[in-house]
């Protein structure tokens, strides 16, 4: 199966890439590798929750969220591959051979201490969307602040073939 036919089967859209808030680009190649800025969960331009997870946000809206940018993430890998391809993004994922590494931020109240369960949502949507080949090596870490109060920011780096 596709990865195309993944989304449609997971009730998933790629959604439109975030502009970025600075001097960097949401995706770079370098060799065969793809490596995305750190995305935050953006829903149709705007931050669902802010907070800090263990305090105003709980750890399951952050495992959520989390599989939100991790979306968003996949969004601007198959942006990227799509300008390089001239395909439709979601066929461009076609060229990803694997996720190698997602690098998980969580913005945790000083007790929390369950971000590898939050950054699950990440590891467990790209399972899901790709597969074996969706499997990868992680970090999760805890921040005391993440941009616009978000309370997750995930970024992958993915070999394509």
């Amino acid at each position: 199966m596709s990865v195309a036919d993944r989304l449609t089967e997971l009730g998933l859209v790629l959604p439109a890439v975030a502009a970025p808030v600075g001097a960097y680009v949401p995706a770079a190649r370098s060799g065969a590798l793809v490596h995305t800025s750190g995305q935050l969960p953006f829903v149709d331009g705007a931050l669902p929750l802010t907070g800090l997870v263990g305090g105003g946000v709980t750890p399951e809206s952050a495992r959520h969220l989390a599989g939100i940018a991790a979306l968003n993430a996949v969004a601007a890998v198959a942006a990227l591959l799509a300008e390089e391809t001239g395909e439709e993004p979601a066929a461009a994922l076609e060229h990803v051979a694997r996720v190698v590494k997602v690098v998980g931020f969580v913005a945790s109240d000083p007790a929390f201490t369950g971000q590898p369960g939050v950054v699950n949502g990440a590891s467990e949507l790209l399972g899901d969307l790709f597969g074996a080949a969706g499997r990868h090596a992680r970090s999760a870490v805890g921040v005391a602040a993440l941009p616009l109060g978000s309370p997750v920011e995930v970024e992958i780096v993915v070999e394509t073939r």
